[in-house]
């Protein structure tokens, strides 16, 4: 399994979203220090309920820890956009 299905299959589990968008931009980052290593750069775009009342901090700490282990073993750099339904629109 690739690094953005199990991204992707992470945040389906943990939020049910509406809309999930997993982008590997680690092309990108050729060269950079954090891309030596072999983790990448990804950009998550996820529309949940699950995110309702939380502000921005608190819905990125969730998605992190979503993510778990894969934060140190897997990605370097992370951009995410967590909404509601509502903010989607």
């Amino acid at each position: 399994m690739s690094r953005v299905e199990r991204i992707r299959a992470a945040l389906q589990d943990a939020f049910a979203p509406s809309r999930l968008e997993v982008v590997d931009d680690s092309h990108r980052h050729a060269g950079h220090a954090g891309a030596r290593d072999g983790r990448g750069h990804f950009n998550v775009e996820i529309v949940s309920q699950a995110f309702a009342g939380l502000s921005t901090l608190a819905r990125h700490r969730r998605v992190y820890a979503a993510l778990g282990d894969m934060m140190t073993t897997d990605i370097h750099a992370l951009s995410i956009q967590a909404m509601t339904p509502d903010e989607a629109r």
